[in-house]
Order: C-alpha cells, then sequence, then structure tokens
C-alpha cells in the first residue's frame, strides 16, 4: 500500500523496501532448506531452517505459516530448477538414440533429486503436498515421453496409450530408481541400462499395440464396406424392353 501523498509526489519506497527484504528472507529459507537436506539432514526442524537461514524461527513461520506451505515453495523451486536445466532431445534422433539419450538424462536428474525424495519419503504419508508434488513429478516424465516418443503411440487407442505411459511414467521416476539404486544397489550405469530396457519394452509395445489397432480397423471397415459390395452385385439386371433390344441384322 502507497503511504498518503500530493498529487505528483513519488510513491514512498518504504513498502517496496520492506517487500524486497520479505524476498530475501523467503528465499533464504528456501535455500536452507535446500542446503540441509543436500547435506544429509532428510528432516530438518524449524529451528534447523532458521538458524541456516539467519532469521529467526517467529519470522521463518511469519513467512511461510507452516511446513505444508514450505514444502510446497521447495518443491516449487526444485521442479524450477529442473525445468530451466532441462534440454529437449530431438525427436526426429533414430528412435535408439533418443532412449538412450532420454534414459541418461533422467538419471542425471534423479540423482540431482535423491536426497530430496528420500526425505521426502518420511514426511510423504502425512502431507498433501509432498503426495501433490510426486504427482508433479509423474506429470512432467509423461508429458516429456509424450513429446519425445509420439510417432511410438501413433494409432494407440486412448486406454491403452494410458497405460502404457503411465507405466514409462513410473519406470524412469523415483520409485523405480529408488529399487534399482538403494535396493538393488546397481551403479548409475547399470541402472541406466535398466531403465533403458524396460523403456524398449513398453515403447516396442506401443508400436505393436498401434500397428494391431491399424490392421483391426482396415478390417473393419473393410467388412462394413463388404455386405454393400455384396448387395450390389447381387441385384438382378432388369430385363430389357422391346424397344430397347436391338435387332441384329441377318
Amino acid at each position: 500500500m502507497y503511504a498518503e501523498r500530493r498529487d505528483g509526489e513519488k510513491p514512498s519506497v518504504t513498502t517496496d523496501g520492506r517487500s524486497a527484504r520479505a524476498e530475501r528472507t523467503r528465499q533464504a529459507v528456501i535455500e536452507a532448506h535446500i542446503a540441509l537436506i543436500r547435506a544429509g539432514e532428510l528432516k530438518p526442524t524449524g529451528a534447523q531452517i532458521a538458524s541456516r537461514a539467519g532469521v529467526s524461527l517467529r519470522s521463518l513461520w511469519g513467512h511461510f505459516g507452516d511446513l505444508e506451505t514450505l514444502f510446497a515453495v521447495t518443491g516449487a523451486e526444485l521442479m524450477r530448477r529442473q525445468v530451466d536445466a532441462y534440454e529437449p532431445i530431438d525427436p526426429s534422433l533414430p528412435l535408439e538414440e533418443r532412449i538412450d539419450a532420454y534414459c541418461r538424462q533422467r538419471a542425471e536428474m534423479l540423482e540431482y533429486i535423491a536426497p530430496f525424495a528420500r526425505s521426502s519419503e518420511i514426511r510423504v504419508p502425512f502431507s498433501r503436498e509432498l503426495q501433490r508434488n510426486r504427482v508433479r513429478y509423474l506429470d512432467r516424465a509423461r508429458y516429456e515421453i509424450r513429446a519425445l516418443f509420439s510417432d511410438q503411440f501413433e494409432g494407440v487407442d486412448g486406454t491403452v496409450r494410458t497405460h502404457i505411459e503411465n507405466l514409462l511414467g513410473v519406470s524412469t521416476t523415483w520409485p523405480t530408481w529408488v529399487s534399482l539404486r538403494d535396493v538393488l544397489r546397481l551403479p548409475v550405469p547399470e541402472a541406466v541400462e535398466v531403465m533403458k530396457r524396460s523403456v524398449s519394452a513398453l515403447l516396442a509395445e506401443a508400436s505393436g499395440a498401434g500397428r494391431q489397432q491399424a490392421v483391426a480397423r482396415a478390417a473393419q471397415e473393410k467388412a462394413a464396406v463388404a455386405p454393400h459390395r455384396r448387395a450390389q452385385q447381387s441385384r438382378p439386371v432388369p430385363a430389357m424392353t422391346p424397344r430397347e433390344q436391338v435387332v441384329v441384322p441377318a
């Protein structure tokens, strides 16, 4: 809100200054939250975050209200960084090259978010915001899949397409990656190879389904036309009237 002023006076900079300080505080808290998790503190407290940010605990809660709000803004910041770092892969590349580039790119991103994903696992059963963050990551993966592999889904009906896109999303996001890395203890290169096999198999299934459905549609169209053709062929030829008959001279 501007302070009262006479016509022609410039607005007070007090409000702008306060807004700038508030934004700096918010950003400091977000950066502190990210830094603590990356350092291995998977469940940082409000006091730890405030101390790392150099602000009072009262100021932290004054800006964010509760942990859910802090989870939301931290998640948004992490997603923004990933989107900024994302480099689209050329969809005209041969399929094998696209799969290789995509899986390596996903692996790099998953290694980057690993500390935050592990932190999320601790709180996610009790946090709607963290649950929403998981859905956002899955949606992002499906968006990238649709953009890069659209040619493999040509002719695939909506239900089958949705099922395969969901499987591809799960295969290239944290739930599968954590199984490969933490449960099976695979090094990154081996985990990437497993991901590539999964993606290749699912895309091959999509492409095959598209071909099968195209053949089925063609057969249905042919079957729909056939009775009409048979009906035309079976119509009796009308007899000619005497006037229409042509007498050939002997």
